[in-house]
C-alpha cells in the first residue's frame, strides 16, 4: 500500500467519524427541540385540551382531572341520579341554568352533552372552594329531603347532581360546565368544543 493511499483510508476514516458524530449531535440536538413543541403538564393545565378515559367509570363513580389549574368531575350518573334532577328543581336558585356557565348544548336539565355523564368544574362559585360528593344516604346529615348531590363545607352550599345550587345557598351560581367533547364511547376531551359530538 502506497502512502498516498494510507493518507486515502486515514482521510476516508476522518470522514466517516466525523460525519457519524455529527449525525449523533445533530439528533441529540433534534430530539429536545422537537418534544419542544408537545405541550408541557404546565401548559396543559393552564388550558390545553385533557383527554379522559371514561371506559371504567361505573355508575355512581367519580373521576377528577385537572384542566386549567381547577378540579374537573367527570361523574356517571346512575338512574337514581339523573331522577333526583327533576325532583329538586323547585328548591334550585337557578333551575334552567340561565345565568350560569355552560356551553349551549349544555343548557338542560341534566346540563350535559349526554345525560348520564356529568361534566362539571368542581369549584365552589362562592369563594372557591371544591364542594365533596354527598349521596342521597346523607340525608341525616344533609337534610330530611336531601336527595344527593355536591356539598361545600366551607361555608354550606349544596348543588344537586346538575351541579345547580340550592335557594338560601351563600354560592351565587351553579358550578360551570367546561367545554368538552366525545371522541368516542369512551374518551371525553375537557377543554375542547366540536359540533355534534
Amino acid at each position: 500500500m502506497s502512502d498516498s493511499e494510507k493518507i486515502d483510508n486515514t482521510r476516508r476514516n476522518l470522514i466517516v467519524a466525523t460525519s457519524v458524530v455529527g449525525g449523533v449531535a445533530g439528533a441529540g440536538a433534534a430530539i429536545p427541540f422537537v418534544t419542544s413543541w408537545w405541550p408541557s403538564e404546565r401548559a396543559k393545565a393552564a388550558g390545553a385540551p385533557v383527554e379522559v378515559d371514561i371506559s371504567k367509570l361505573e355508575p355512581g363513580e367519580m373521576k377528577v382531572v385537572e384542566w386549567r389549574g381547577k378540579p374537573v368531575w367527570v361523574v356517571r350518573r346512575t338512574r337514581e341520579m339523573l331522577d333526583s334532577l327533576r325532583a329538586v328543581a323547585a328548591r334550585l336558585t337557578d333551575p334552567d341554568s340561565k345565568s350560569s356557565e355552560q356551553p349551549e348544548y349544555a343548557q338542560n336539565e341534566a346540563r350535559a352533552r349526554k345525560p348520564e355523564f356529568m361534566v362539571m368544574e368542581g369549584v365552589c362559585t362562592h369563594l372557591g372552594c371544591s364542594p365533596q360528593q354527598k349521596g342521597a344516604e346523607a340525608k341525616a346529615e344533609m337534610g330530611g329531603d336531601w336527595a344527593g348531590g355536591f356539598y361545600c363545607p366551607c361555608h354550606g352550599s349544596k348543588f344537586d347532581y346538575a351541579g345547580r345550587v340550592f335557594k338560601g345557598a351563600p354560592a351565587p351560581l351553579n358550578l360551570p360546565v367546561p367545554p368538552h367533547t366525545y371522541l368516542s364511547e369512551t374518551t371525553i376531551v375537557i377543554g375542547e368544543d366540536r359540533k355534534g359530538a
